[in-house]
């Protein structure tokens, strides 16, 4: 059972993201997709409350993002992280990860999230933009994180609601 809580009163410190793991989740077709992420943030853009997600093109969950109005961001306590990291790094493409891992998909107004997070953001794509080389200014990140050259789309989506555990 959720309660539904204010942007500003999310239960932990967004710079705790990094070890706070977070499954990024849209549905396309019927299907649902979900990746897990760590980087992003929350904020205020366009005197609206925000969240911001990156996602390289070539993971599967894009194409749920891009299709969808609304994703989820997806919370969970540390005794998930063997699951976490599972959908980290298989593909929806290949297997029906989602029921390999046994989360539970719960719609909200055609929006999919978890039964088993701690801490559910929904929120609706407002921007979203490929991150380019010639835009940094610091070339070291390009070295440190993009020896590929496969930039992460930025997405900065208003935040809809937040909901945690009861």
């Amino acid at each position: 059972m959720f309660k539904q809580i204010k942007a500003s009163e999310i239960p932990f410190p967004v710079f705790e993201l990094k070890n706070k793991w977070m499954l990024i989740t849209a549905e396309k077709d019927g299907k649902v997709n979900t990746m897990t992420a760590s980087w992003g943030g929350f904020g205020i853009m366009w005197n609206k409350e925000v969240a911001f997600v990156v996602i390289r093109p070539q993971r599967y969950t894009k194409e749920f993002v891009d299709s969808a109005d609304s994703f989820s961001l997806s919370f969970f306590g540390d005794e998930y992280k063997k699951q976490l990291s599972y959908l980290g790094s298989t593909s929806g493409r290949d297997e029906n990860k989602i029921e390999k891992v046994g989360l539970t998909v719960v719609m909200d107004k055609g929006i999919p999230y978890f039964d088993e997070a701690e801490t559910v953001v929904v929120a609706k794509k407002l921007f979203a933009q490929p991150i380019t080389e010639d835009s940094f200014i610091d070339k070291k990140v390009i070295e440190n994180w993009y020896s590929q050259k496969d930039f992460h789309v930025l997405y900065i989506a208003e935040i809809d609601k937040v909901l945690i555990k009861q």
